[in-house]
């Protein structure tokens, strides 16, 4: 396979995670789509969405998907990044799509370890509500997700071992 692998999923599932053992495993570049967004605008994503609002990052997430010129490797994208624009379209256009699945319980867990760690879209939503907030959107994000090229349990396969070893016999 010499296209890009894009992973996308829920914010807390892993994602950037992946990518890095991915690229590492297949020997390839990896980028990180929010990163790419902050090293070219200057700001965190907290900064932009707070100085510039949701719409206006995500026509930046949009401009510097259409810009990254990978040819081969791994992009770990934001959890909306394939529910705007026509963005999940491109990314299957171009590349392999990757959605990590993963369960409300375990999603939590993970978001709730995260210390000094800010997700713009949890700012201001309480622990005790978080199980209700990842529910609710992820029935929003659902019909965008379920369009990627493979969809992976990361219950059910083991995350590093099981997962890695799948998309890495895929090339």
């Amino acid at each position: 396979m010499q296209k890009p692998i894009f992973i996308i999923g829920y914010m807390g599932s892993g994602k950037s995670r992946l990518a890095k053992v991915l690229s590492e495993s297949l020997n390839c570049s990896h980028h990180d789509l929010d990163d790419l967004i902050s090293q070219t605008y200057g700001n965190t994503i907290e900064e932009i969405f707070n100085s510039e609002g949701e719409i206006s990052f995500r026509k930046m997430e949009n401009k510097q998907l259409r810009l990254l010129n990978v040819n081969f490797g791994v992009v770990s994208m934001g959890g909306g990044t394939p529910c705007f624009y026509d963005n999940m379209n491109w990314m299957n256009s171009n590349g392999v799509t990757i959605y990590l699945r993963a369960k409300i319980p375990t999603l939590v867990k993970y978001l709730s370890k995260e210390d000094g760690v800010t997700r713009p879209l949890l700012r201001g939503v309480q622990k005790k509500d978080l199980p209700e907030f990842i529910a609710k959107h992820l029935f929003e994000r659902q019909y965008f997700y379920e369009q990627a090229s493979i969809s992976c349990n990361i219950e059910t396969l083991g995350w590093e071992d099981g997962l890695v070893q799948k998309i890495t016999n895929l090339n």
